[in-house]
């Protein structure tokens, strides 16, 4: 991952930055997926820890090639007019790394209940004293709101940037840019 691409939100008087945010993760997501490859990594350089939300700027990871075949694959068509792009250019010198993670939150209790229901063929009662209400789990990190095309439904994914290394670590980036494992350069 020697070379980026800065992608800023302009500002728009008729959509808020988290509304655009949205639009904008929805079609990386896509190109993504279209791409196949995961060697494109994200991270957000505005985010921080204590403000709510991933900030303006997305920000993309990768070789040259792969970051210019990407932008070439029109991904943007449609949002064009609400960022400005810049790069693709080389990483600077001496950065330091981090893991930009997809974080799932246990958030559904009665989901839970069904599956021990299901698979444990337990009563609703006894699912219910084993998983109560108050088992969610709520995550205190920022999102984006995408739709589901396989169910067509709202979901929150969570993102989390997690502490800043010394060293790169080697990963794959799913269709979303993230990585469990894999480091992106930190500047």
């Amino acid at each position: 991952m020697d070379h980026y691409v800065d992608i800023r939100l302009l500002p728009d008087p008729e959509f808020p930055a988290t509304t655009l945010m949205n639009a904008l993760f929805s079609k990386l997501h896509r190109g993504l997926v279209s791409h196949g490859a995961g060697d494109i990594g994200i991270s957000f350089p505005d985010a921080r820890a204590n403000i709510k939300g991933l900030g303006e700027r997305l920000r993309l990871h990768g070789s040259l090639a792969p970051l210019q075949a990407f932008l070439d694959s029109d991904w943007l068509r449609g949002m064009r007019d609400h960022v400005s792009l810049k790069g693709p250019g080389p990483v600077p010198e001496d950065v330091r790394y981090r893991v930009v993670r997809r974080m799932q939150a246990h958030s559904s209790p009665e989901r839970a209940r069904r599956r021990l229901i299901a698979r444990k063929g337990i009563s609703p009662e006894s699912a219910l004293a084993r998983i109560p209400d108050s088992s969610a789990e709520l995550l205190d990190l920022p999102f984006v709101l995408l739709n589901s095309s396989s169910t067509g439904q709202h979901f929150r994914l969570f993102i989390d940037q997690g502490e800043v290394l010394d060293r790169p670590q080697p990963g794959e980036f799913s269709a979303y840019g993230l990585s469990a494992t894999g480091t992106i350069p930190w500047f």
